[in-house]
């Protein structure tokens, strides 16, 4: 990995990057499940390493229509430490709404996450990359496992590690009919098709499933109980396979 992580503390951490879209950020009420506290996960704020609380992910202001709040990294993270004893970070830099396309090498999203993480990697080890996207381009989703591809092996290159772990969520198959915003179940089986491929056609990607996960009335979110279910699911993947 990119270094030994010694924290200004002089603990071990580890840490990981999280890129994507809403539901990466995370969307789920606050209050809505129990808050996580543990003294020992981190989240990146300005440089520095602050005592995980949610929102972690803060990509909208008090404005938006949609607030970033539970999120699935954290009870990843949590899950994490607990099995490995070491201090947990988690990098920011999730932005809802966005595209593959928005996510190209030498585009900002791409270019403020490196930055993010690189800083984070001073006084950390970057262990891999929480990925979850894909709703903004269900309509049109040509090229999408090219895209990625491309993506995410120039971001290993640029973080100095092209074996960094990637862990992929699948959509939800749950949307309900009348807030599918023109979108359909082919659609949504297309996409996640491309993730199975991707899994099987980029080194060091695992796949972590959606399958009975349920959303918010908005038919887009996943609510805040699915959040924390699919972060154990997203830790079970890296776990098995890159522990």
């Amino acid at each position: 990995m990119i270094r030994d992580g010694i924290t200004a503390e002089g603990l071990e951490t580890d840490a990981f990057l999280m890129i994507g879209q809403s539901n990466m950020s995370g969307r789920g009420d606050i209050g809505s499940v129990p808050p996580i506290e543990n003294p020992n996960c981190f989240m990146l704020r300005c440089g520095r390493w602050q005592i995980m609380g949610e929102p972690v992910n803060p990509d909208r202001g008090p404005a938006a229509e949609f607030q970033p709040g539970v999120c699935l990294a954290s009870s990843f993270a949590d899950a994490y430490q607990k099995r490995t004893g070491r201090r947990t970070g988690l990098i920011p830099c999730a932005d809802g709404g966005t595209t593959i396309a928005q996510w190209e090498p030498g585009g900002v999203l791409f270019d403020h996450a490196v930055f993010q993480t690189l800083l984070a990697a001073r006084n950390a080890d970057i262990k891999g990359i929480l990925w979850h996207q894909g709703e903004s381009d269900c309509k049109d989703g040509k090229d999408y496992v090219e895209r990625f591809s491309v993506m995410i092996q120039e971001m290993r290159r640029q973080l100095g590690d092209e074996n960094l772990p990637v862990i992929l969520g699948e959509l939800s198959g749950e949307i309900p009919k009348d807030k599918r915003r023109g979108i359909t179940d082919e659609q949504i089986e297309k996409m996640n098709g491309n993730f199975r491929r991707i899994v099987r056609e980029v080194p060091y990607c695992a796949l972590a499933s959606a399958e009975g996960l349920t959303l918010r009335q908005d038919g887009i979110h996943f609510d805040g109980p699915s959040l924390r279910t699919f972060g154990l699911r997203y830790f079970d993947a890296y776990i098995t396979h890159f522990a």
